[in-house]
């Protein structure tokens, strides 16, 4: 079958499908917030995650400018994701929710990656779908790939390569990627262990999550741009869910057998979208379901979110932002927790110096933080604040981790590496673990 004809077929794979379109929409415009939230029931994704685990994953978003949106023409596109744990089976997931035509693709490969475009030679395997190698993903919807076999290590970097044979827009795109992605002259290279690269980028289109069998248990990050690693040092993995992974088999042997995805977008809010930029993704009151509760093996997440919200709000909404803060972060607990899922906050970073810093905006910021270090509410805190502030300024970024590599100042909001180090090193793994058994 040609990959222009193929159609989603109709087989157990497509439980697993998202629609987008049918996805209910949080209202948060109405002046009385809190009650607006508390009264509305959201629907959950859920896919079966019996003996599957996300190891990796991102938050799709989009679409972005059409000035600025990249297209494939009879390419092929051939992506690294960083696994967090191991198996002997993957699973991919594609995702053409932000679309608005039908995405084709005419093959699909995913193997080890060994260094730059290249792959471990003899590991790449197609990928199917229904049984079939050529897929076409209707506007709006999400697919997984049928299972491969495929022995993945902890920490492994699996290439995952889609052949377009005609030409298609990344309307839907994860924009931050910090790992080197590439883009072939023409031609379907899928299955090559390398090809010519015509460019590369640092992105991930249509890619948003790879699965491992073993019944493992993951973890997600969801937040904003220090959750999506901005400021960390490109391919190199230095976000702090990156360094958060690394730390649980490390400290706790075998029982820290646990995957972590991370789901952060830079510029993402709780409560808001925005119009303008698209490519900041979908408030989390309204992605949490999808990015969060359908992930396969989830069993705690890490919220740290909101600071966006606060600098860019002014005026009216500034002056009820705590309040509308703290009915969104109430509708996560308790979407979570009807779940089963173990919920985790995190106090707003420092941010006198950053560029939308006001006094009224470090108020709030205060305030909120001083409800979410003695409310309780959620079922565990990690004071963040207190990690990455200066202890002769605490409203500032500590200097060390205001630096970046070659000396000068960062933006007195994004840390370093060894800022972003710092934050993982405060989650209290013990803690966190015992709670997700």
């Amino acid at each position: 079958m040609q990959a222009d004809d193929a159609q989603l077929p109709d087989t157990p794979t497509t439980e697993h499908l998202d629609i987008n379109r049918q996805r209910r929409r949080l209202l948060l415009a109405a002046p009385a917030l809190a009650g607006t939230l508390g009264g509305i029931a959201q629907p959950v994704l859920a896919q079966s995650s019996s003996g599957w685990s996300a190891t990796w994953g991102c938050a799709p978003a989009g679409p972005p400018p059409s000035a600025s949106t990249m297209s494939f023409s009879g390419q092929t596109l051939r992506m690294i994701a960083h696994a967090s744990t191991g198996g002997n089976r993957v699973r991919v997931r594609l995702s053409n929710e932000m679309g608005n035509t039908s995405l084709a693709i005419g093959a699909a490969q995913v193997g080890l990656r060994s260094s730059g475009v290249a792959v471990v030679a003899g590991s790449n395997h197609p990928l199917t779908f229904g049984g079939r190698t050529s897929i076409t993903i209707p506007a709006g919807v999400a697919i997984l790939s049928d299972p491969v076999y495929l022995q993945v290590a902890p920490f492994a970097d699996l290439a995952i390569s889609l052949f377009f044979p005609g030409t298609v827009m990344a309307t839907t795109i994860h924009r931050d990627s910090w790992q080197t992605n590439y883009v072939s002259s023409a031609g379907n290279f899928a299955a090559h262990t390398s090809f010519p690269v015509s460019r590369s980028f640092g992105s991930w289109p249509f890619l948003t999550e790879v699965d491992v069998d073993g019944s493992t248990r993951c973890i997600v990050a969801i937040g904003d741009s220090l959750t999506d690693g901005l400021g960390s040092t490109a391919n190199a993995n230095r976000r702090w869910p990156d360094y958060l992974a690394r730390r649980l088999p490390s400290e706790l042997g075998t029982v820290g057998r646990i995957g972590v995805v991370n789901r952060g977008i830079a510029g993402n809010r709780l409560l808001l979208d925005d119009p303008n930029a698209l490519l900041a993704g979908r408030r989390v009151v309204e992605r949490f379901d999808r990015d969060v509760l359908a992930t396969p093996g989830v069993r705690a997440v890490i919220v740290a979110i909101g600071i966006n919200d606060i600098v860019y709000a002014s005026g009216t909404a500034l002056s009820r932002m705590q309040q509308d803060l703290i009915a969104g972060y109430r509708q996560l607990i308790s979407r979570a927790r009807a779940r089963g899922v173990r919920i985790v906050g995190a106090t707003l970073p420092p941010m006198e110096g950053f560029v939308y810093y006001t006094a009224q905006r470090e108020a709030v910021r205060q305030a909120t933080n001083g409800w979410l270090r003695s409310s309780n509410e959620f079922d565990m805190l990690i004071d963040w604040d207190r990690v990455l502030r200066d202890p002769a300024n605490p409203g500032r970024l500590h200097p060390d981790y205001n630096r970046k590599p070659d000396g000068r100042l960062g933006d007195y909001l994004h840390p370093n590496d060894a800022g972003y180090q710092a934050l993982a090193a405060a989650v209290p793994l013990s803690r966190l673990v015992s709670m997700m058994t």
